[in-house]
């Protein structure tokens, strides 16, 4: 059996669209959110409105995604990847939206890191030598 870590980010993204697939046919604006954890898509999900009032009806948003533009927005989110630099934990959202009959795009990386880990990487004294040249300025 093939383990997370060893598919690329790539390819796990592809396998996030197609589990979302059928949910997206039914949207036609949203966020599709992937969170990563050591460069490995853990939760993932669409935050979206399927429901919208007017003069105090609700009812359903219009149709969605068509399968053509589905694979013009994963195509898009694949290409996103490529500006993802030098960061292994963090989330992508996608910011989706159906404007004239084609889907637009927002690509927002977001890079998370912990203080904690950094201060095992580094040496005590780093912090010794940064708090000094800080009092001195």
């Amino acid at each position: 059996m093939v383990k997370l870590d060893q598919l690329s980010l790539t390819r796990q993204l592809d396998i996030v669209f197609k589990e979302l697939q059928e949910e997206l046919g039914g949207l036609s604006s949203g966020t599709v959110f992937v969170q990563i954890r050591n460069n490995v898509i853990g939760k993932f999900g669409i935050r979206h409105n399927p429901l919208a009032g007017r003069n105090g009806v609700i009812t359903p948003c219009g149709e969605g995604l068509s399968e053509a533009q589905q694979f013009s927005f994963r195509t898009m989110a694949l290409e996103s990847l490529k500006h993802k630099r030098h960061w292994t934990h963090g989330e992508i959202s996608y910011e989706f939206m159906l404007r004239h009959g084609m889907v637009v795009v927002d690509a927002i990386l977001e890079s998370n890191y912990n203080m904690a880990s950094l201060m095992i990487r580094y040496p005590r004294n780093t912090y010794a030598e940064a708090a000094s040249e800080s009092m001195n300025s």
